[in-house]
C-alpha cells in the first residue's frame, strides 16, 4: 500500500467514527432516553450557580447604610462595559438627600439589555459589588409599541423583585 492509500484509509475511517457517534446520539434522542420536557412557564429549569442572568442594583441590606444604595456613581462598570451598555450620570450626596454613603450616588443609571452581551465584566469592575447579575433569563416581550421597553433605568434595577 502507498502511503496515500494509508492516509486516505485513516480519514475515511475517522468520518466514519465520527458519523457513528451522530448515529448513536440521534437514535438515543428518538427513543426518548435523552430528552427531558418540562412544562416551561409552569416549570422552570435550574440554572448553573455561575449563570449570568438579568442584572439588578443593590442595596444595603443592614448596618449603618441599611436601605441605601450600593452604587456611588463611579461608573466603573460603565467603563468596563465592551458593548457600552450603561449610562452612568453621577451626583452629590446631601446631607438632607442621601442616597449612597459616599460623596456621589448615580442620578442617572441606565441600561439598553437590548445591546447586553451578558458577559459579567460589569459586575467584575464594581468595588462595591452594587451591579450583580442574578439568575432571572425571562427577558422576551411581544410588544413592538413601546420603544424603550427594554431601556432599564435606576428604580427598575434597583427594585428587580416587583417590577417583573
Amino acid at each position: 500500500m502507498s502511503h496515500t492509500n494509508i492516509n486516505l484509509f485513516t480519514k475515511v475511517k475517522a468520518l466514519i467514527d465520527g458519523l457513528l457517534i451522530t448515529l448513536r446520539q440521534f437514535g438515543g434522542a428518538i427513543g426518548g432516553r435523552n430528552t427531558t420536557t418540562i412544562q416551561y412557564p409552569k416549570e422552570k429549569r435550574p440554572v448553573a450557580e455561575r449563570f449570568r442572568g438579568l442584572h439588578r442594583l443593590e442595596r444595603y441590606e443592614d448596618g449603618p447604610n441599611e436601605g441605601l444604595e450600593r452604587c456611588v456613581g463611579c461608573a466603573l462598570c460603565a467603563a468596563a462595559c465592551p458593548a457600552e451598555v450603561i449610562t452612568v450620570v453621577a451626583g452629590e450626596n446631601t446631607d438632607e438627600e442621601r442616597y449612597s454613603p459616599g460623596e456621589r450616588y448615580a442620578k442617572v443609571y441606565d441600561m439598553d439589555m437590548l445591546r447586553c452581551i451578558f458577559c459579567g465584566l460589569c459586575t467584575e469592575a464594581c468595588p462595591t459589588q452594587a451591579i450583580v447579575m442574578k439568575h432571572e433569563y425571562e427577558l422576551a416581550d411581544d410588544s413592538r409599541r413601546e420603544p424603550n421597553k427594554f431601556i432599564y433605568h435606576k428604580e427598575d434595577l434597583l427594585d428587580r423583585e416587583f417590577y417583573w
